[in-house]
């Protein structure tokens, strides 16, 4: 079998581009986790997300507080519905007498109060317990908040991974690249057809590589433990991307989206449960000037234990009382009025917020919509740029083995074409955690969007 030295330089070409050509048909993230097929603990991104939801403070936080929130509103209830109170005492006297004779007498008393009062019209109370219902309604909206912020971050972390593996490979395969340039450099120098400037070139080039490999091994170890760190797991190992296939945004229409973030956004529901909390406010401000009806009933009872010289048998005494009570408010220095009209402001402040948070969120859309269409014709881009790169280093070899190109120019196309492998798998990742931040940022992102991102991971 003939050896390296005896090929042609344009077979030298031709095995050195079917060989990359292998290289580059797997995954790199596939080629630094498993080599050849994907590890069975590898984790899918639905599966890490699960992960995360039962383990990340901040999430686990929101969950406490809406829960809590649900307690609170049903406090509210209790202006609505009746109150009974029990009332009890005991005493025991003891009475001495000194003149005449001596006397000792003990005797006790019992008394018992049960009362009971049941608003029946009290609007200060009504709208208190709507507002408590509004309240929980803008807890869950924040909630929802928390949950798609921690789809996002978990996206983010998982994708951030399979980036950084995707730099490790394509510098380590750079690394083999630049070190055959090197050895063939070496040769040719050594047979007198090329100068000590070409192996210099390639050395120098070979150890800015090495540096290369150092920092994407030591960044690929950060990322896998900001992952480990979010999800509670130790050792995770995402599932590489399988197909190039991007989903483009559904619907198509921007102005959907936007029309979309403006309604159902969780910051601008809590915006607008907030006007709509403030303004039962001002209800609750104007009911001080008006009457409260209430309907009180009460059962009382008391009990004298008969002593020696006072009642040879004990006394029980019972009243029931049932009534209403009315209350009508004249005058209160006027801290009513005033309260009005600074709940009527607070409603304008309110709205001013609403009015914000849907600016804000449509602002957001359009920026994230364009972000995701922009990193689809990116990633078409670089896909050209990735198979132009190729021919480009394919001439150049071919050029520097009949004498027309320089060590120089390999080595260029080589730190070329890397690059743009490295741009484009990235370019994908920001496509998918792009299209996640959109349904972010209009307010329909859910846990089951992760599905369709997993149905482009490997299997």
């Amino acid at each position: 079998m003939p050896g390296p030295a005896s090929l042609t330089p344009m077979s030298r070409v031709t095995k050195m581009k079917i060989t990359m050509n292998k290289l580059f048909l797997l995954s790199p993230a596939l080629l630094v986790t498993a080599g050849l097929g994907v590890p069975a603990q590898a984790q899918s991104l639905a599966e890490l997300y699960e992960s995360a939801r039962s383990y990340d403070a901040a999430y686990q936080s929101a969950q406490a507080q809406y829960d809590a929130n649900k307690y609170k509103a049903e406090q509210a209830r209790a202006g609505l519905l009746p109150t009974v109170n029990l009332s009890a005492n005991a005493s025991q006297s003891q009475r001495n007498l000194s003149s005449g004779a001596p006397q000792d007498i003990s005797y006790g008393t019992q008394n018992a109060t049960v009362s009971a009062s049941q608003p029946l019209y009290r609007p200060a109370n009504q709208a208190t317990f709507d507002q408590g219902q509004r309240q929980l309604e803008q807890s869950q909206a924040q909630l929802q908040a928390s949950e798609q912020d921690l789809i996002v971050r978990v996206s983010q972390a998982y994708f951030d991974v399979l980036a950084a593996q995707d730099n490790l490979a394509f510098v380590q395969a750079q690394k083999t690249a630049v070190s055959e340039q090197l050895a063939s450099a070496k040769r040719n120098f050594e047979v007198g057809t090329a100068t000590i400037t070409d192996t210099r070139e390639a050395q120098a080039r070979y150890d800015l590589v090495l540096a290369q490999e150092i920092a994407a091994e030591n960044d690929l170890r950060v990322k896998k433990l900001a992952l480990d760190q979010l999800v509670g797991k130790t050792s995770t190992t995402p599932k590489p991307l399988q197909t190039a296939n991007l989903p483009q945004p559904m619907p198509q229409d921007l102005n959907t989206w936007v029309k979309q973030a403006e309604q159902d956004h969780p910051s601008v529901r809590q915006n607008r449960i907030a006007l709509d909390v403030a303004k039962l406010e001002t209800a609750k401000a104007q009911a001080g000037h008006k009457p409260t009806l209430d309907l009180t009933a009460s059962l009382f009872t008391n009990r004298n234990l008969a002593g020696s010289d006072i009642a040879s048998i004990d006394s029980t005494l019972t009243r029931t009382t049932v009534g209403l009570s009315f209350n009508l408010p004249l005058f209160a220095g006027f801290a009513t009025q005033n309260r009005i009209k600074e709940t009527l402001l607070l409603e304008d402040k309110a709205r001013a917020d609403l009015d914000n948070s849907q600016r804000t969120v449509a602002q957001a859309t359009r920026a994230a919509y364009f972000g995701v269409i922009s990193g689809l014709g990116q990633v078409k881009a670089l896909q050209a740029a990735e198979a132009s790169s190729q021919s480009a280093l394919d001439a150049n070899k071919l050029g520097y083995q009949v004498g027309v190109r320089i060590n120089i120019d390999v080595l260029n196309s080589q730190s070329q074409l890397f690059q743009t492998k490295r741009d484009l798998a990235k370019a994908r990742y920001d496509v998918l955690v792009g299209g996640l931040k959109l349904r972010q940022a209009n307010g329909s992102l859910k846990p089951d969007d992760l599905q369709a991102v997993n149905a482009l991971l490997a299997k």
